[in-house]
């Protein structure tokens, strides 16, 4: 039986993904558009613990100011009817046409300017509703030719975007910081930034990166031939991972959008592991909302939309479960043991060693049967083996 999600577990869900109306390139809409007050109600009955949106899932663009601040005000009290919390916030720089060369790094200056307003505007809404992460997904910010685009330059408009919001929060006291969504592309051919590696990189390049980090999501990674958990794993490391989007993804393909689990499960498990039970030899631990970015499938009905919200939290509560059994394994310890899994914990240098200490070391190096050292194994499949069994409840 699984055990019902509660608001404890810090779940949260896009209300963009369960108010999509499940229209893609191909297909006119198969579900009905869902009132975003609505789909709170339903999602905190569900255990849900947040919400986020881009602006114009919330206040539909175009909006006067008078209807944005009546539909804000309706939004802030079903907030406090429901006890759900607005842990982030985001900006839509992608579908509107105005930004089908991108916002931040459009060749169009009138296009980065109205952009540039665009994201900032919704800053301040975000601070307002107590938000603490406020999202920048570029989807638009790349190219289909690649002589269509002055990558320096983009670069520089890039850097010139992200460190006039940053500095802007700082400015205004906001407790709140950026985290940047790598994807390596769809909707265009290439996005800038296309993974984490790349967004910390550009990071480290910013005047305020100190209150920018990243937002990987899984399918984003996964499209590109990449491990999600290795690369939350690099973000956290870094001192950068601010938030995650949870979901599913079959391989390198289109952007699915699948419920959590739904894809590589043992990637998922691996990944729930990190999450809840941090590095195996310590380390930095995510203490963010665990939020979902996945899409109803286009075969689901409304009834569908909450069965499919309701699996993510299932199938992460599941993993969880899995995942603190595989940790307190007594056979899994000595499967790390033997692998020496916990012995990369231990500096290769001695406690005040030096390179000149090293270099005098005939133990180190002269001494070394290499061939002997060679011979012996790792029992890393062994101990997969105790990961799959746990994954699957075997054990």
């Amino acid at each position: 039986m699984v055990r019902t999600p509660t608001p404890d577990d810090r779940f949260s869900f896009g209300l963009w993904t369960v108010g999509w109306e499940a229209r893609d390139q191909f297909g006119d809409a198969s579900r009905p558009h869902l009132d975003p007050l609505g789909s709170c109600r339903r999602l905190a009955d569900l255990g849900a613990w947040g919400v986020t949106f881009h602006d114009d899932d919330l206040v539909p663009f175009g909006s006067s100011e008078a209807e944005r601040d009546r539909i804000v005000a309706d939004f802030r009290k079903t907030l406090d009817e429901t006890g759900l919390v607005c842990e982030m916030v985001t900006t839509n720089t992608f579908s509107h046409p105005v930004f089908k060369d991108g916002a931040f790094t459009s060749n169009n200056r009138d296009v980065r300017r109205y952009g540039l307003r665009k994201v900032v505007r919704n800053v301040d809404l975000a601070a307002e509703l107590g938000a603490q992460t406020f999202v920048m997904w570029g989807g638009r910010e790349g190219a289909e030719y690649d002589g269509a685009k002055d990558l320096n330059a983009a670069l520089d408009r890039y850097r010139e975007g992200i460190d006039t919001v940053a500095a802007y929060i700082k400015q205004q006291g906001y407790d709140l910081r950026i985290a940047l969504e790598p994807k390596p592309n769809e909707p265009r051919g290439d996005i800038i930034l296309p993974t984490v590696g790349h967004a910390l990189g550009f990071i480290a390049q910013l005047e305020h990166g100190d209150i920018v980090g990243l937002n990987p999501e899984v399918g984003h990674e996964q499209m590109a031939g990449l491990n999600y958990t290795a690369g939350i794993a690099q973000a956290l490391w870094a001192g950068k991972l601010f938030h995650i989007d949870l979901n599913g993804q079959r391989s390198i393909k289109y952007d699915q959008d699948l419920v959590f689990g739904h894809g590589d499960l043992l990637s998922a498990f691996f990944t729930v592991d990190l999450l809840e039970n941090g590095f195996p030899g310590g380390g930095p631990r995510y203490e963010g909302p665990r939020h979902f970015d996945y899409k109803p499938s286009r075969t689901e009905d409304v009834d569908g939309v909450w069965a499919s919200a309701a699996a993510n939290m299932s199938t992460y509560v599941l993993l969880a479960e899995r995942a603190a059994a595989y940790r307190a394994d007594p056979e899994v310890q000595a499967a790390f043991a033997a692998s020496r899994v916990l012995e990369l914990a231990e500096p290769t240098l001695g406690a005040g060693e030096t390179l000149t200490d090293l270099l005098a070391d005939r133990s180190a190096y002269e001494d070394v049967d290499a061939d002997a050292l060679a011979e012996a194994g790792y029992a890393f499949v062994a101990l997969n083996q105790l990961a799959v069994e746990h994954a699957l409840g075997a054990r």
